[in-house]
């Protein structure tokens, strides 16, 4: 007899093959990028993920796009800020106790702040969004300060120079870890100037994800709530 190779050919066009079983060895199903993938060929995908796995999250979905896969997919949920789709049904309740904070430095991060939510939201996790609080205004920080530094992890999302995360490291006894996004002006060159400024912050301790990656970050910190929440 065979073995389960473990993964399935989605049959529109053999454009794709899922990993079904994944869900069974990480805990949590293959999470499909949607960018550059057609609305048929995110049609085809989900409605095949509905035949394996528990839950679907469908990432950078632009709302065009969204609307010819939800028109398709019954069960399809868009969150049109965070420029995802999950499914099938609606986030489920966090089965975890205590909380992820999500916090960034301005409203122009909100789209990858967003992300990262609701990726943690479909990983089981709750999630406490703290917005605008870049260095510029800082003070807005230190009134929020108090719900950051009771949660589990926090992610801390910046454009421009980058320097909440540094901030933040300085000030918060959890894992951290930071997000560069791609707002500024043209010497920030597309996240590059946040980012390099995240890796070399002289906070200890800060983990530093690619560009714009709010479902990276998410992604590393459900599991390590998750490992914490099972040692307590």
């Amino acid at each position: 007899m065979m073995a389960d190779k473990g993964y399935e050919d989605v049959q529109v066009a053999k454009y794709a093959n899922l990993d079904i079983d994944r869900e069974r060895r990480l805990g949590f199903p293959e999470v499909i990028y949607g960018e550059n993938k057609s609305a048929e060929q995110l049609i085809g995908i989900a409605e095949t993920m509905r035949e394996h796995a528990s839950r679907l999250l469908i990432t950078r979905v632009d709302s065009g796009k969204a609307e010819l896969v939800t028109s398709r997919v019954p069960g399809l949920i868009h969150h049109v800020d965070a420029h995802a789709l999950t499914g099938f049904g609606n986030v489920p309740p966090a089965d975890r106790n205590g909380y992820i904070a999500v916090v960034c430095a301005g409203t122009s991060d909100l789209r990858v702040a967003e992300e990262a939510a609701i990726t943690l939201e479909m990983m089981g996790s709750r999630v406490e969004r703290i917005s605008d609080v870049g260095v510029a205004g800082i003070h807005r920080l230190f009134a929020r300060l108090h719900v950051i530094q009771e949660a589990d992890v926090v992610i801390a999302i910046a454009g421009m120079e980058g320097a909440l995360p540094s901030v933040l490291g300085g000030l918060v006894a959890k894992p951290l870890i930071a997000v560069p996004t791609s707002v500024g002006y043209g010497t920030g060159l597309n996240g590059l100037i946040a980012m390099g400024a995240m890796l070399n912050g002289c906070a200890p301790g800060v983990t530093v994800v690619n560009i714009d990656n709010g479902f990276g970050a998410a992604y590393a910190a459900a599991s390590i709530h998750r490992q914490i929440r099972r040692e307590n």
